[in-house]
């Protein structure tokens, strides 16, 4: 297990390079394994060389489990990216430990800005009641884009039921902002499935999904869901912020689910 603290490279703010060669490599992509399932296209992300050289990230949240037995079935050595903000609830940390131990995931990275950079813009860890989005782009953004630098691409769990734009969303698909590769093999299972797969493998839920808590992220902004309330209803509760910054589209961020 490695621990990796990022610096940070910041965002490319530019004109956006052609990205001609990907979107073809991308779309020959989505044509090999259009009619395959979530455990071939990982097969194929992790040994097809129009993929490139792939990790896997993952919040170790509600949903997380069961896309991380599915890579640690393909191969336990793929590279997998957990980001450690210092704000996770303690239930998070203890169960990323003992899901990486029970699946043996033998490449496991944890994540964590560089120390001197906190101290720097948020000395006394105060972000997260001024600032959200300075503080999940200090904690989780930035540095996963550091941690991901000399990847061609990183799995992640999202899925089309998640959200209106996630409706038509293809296994294989290109990141423009950064020109990688989005590896998404759950695209088109459901909640049903999720659940299906996760009591069949006798998988461990993470503590939290019991006490209310059905999509989980940093501790000072995860509240309980009530019942009949949208599953992310409880992230940033109250604020007029939807998504911490990983995925974007045309620059923008997008509300999803979990990572992975």
């Amino acid at each position: 297990m490695k621990n990796t603290s990022a610096g940070f490279p910041g965002r490319n703010t530019g004109a956006v390079p052609d990205r001609s060669d990907l979107k073809s490599r991308v779309a020959a992509l989505n044509t090999r394994y259009r009619h395959h399932g979530a455990t071939a296209v990982l097969e194929g992300a992790l040994r097809d060389p129009d993929a490139g050289r792939i990790a896997m990230v993952s919040s170790f949240g509600a949903e997380s489990v069961a896309l991380l037995h599915l890579v640690a079935m393909v191969d336990r050595m793929t590279p997998v990216l957990f980001i450690d903000t210092r704000f996770l609830f303690p239930e998070t940390l203890v169960y990323q430990q003992e899901i990486a131990e029970r699946l043996r995931l033998d490449n496991l990275r944890i994540i964590k800005a560089d120390q001197a950079v906190l101290d720097a813009h948020d000395p006394y860890g105060a972000l997260k009641l001024s600032d959200q989005d300075r503080c999940c782009d200090l904690r989780k953004t930035q540095p996963l884009n550091a941690a991901l630098d000399g990847y061609d691409g990183w799995i992640t769990g999202r899925k089309r039921y998640q959200a209106q734009t996630r409706s038509a969303l293809e296994f294989f698909e290109l990141e423009e902002e950064t020109g990688r590769i989005k590896v998404n093999p759950l695209a088109h299972w459901g909640p049903q499935d999720v659940r299906a797969y996760m009591e069949e493998n006798r998988l461990p839920r993470h503590p939290l999904v019991a006490q209310g808590y059905p999509s989980i992220g940093c501790a000072p902004c995860t509240s309980k869901v009530k019942p009949g309330e949208d599953p992310r209803a409880g992230r940033w509760r109250g604020q007029d912020k939807q998504e911490c910054g990983i995925h974007f589209e045309n620059g923008k961020p997008v509300r999803t689910g979990e990572t992975a």
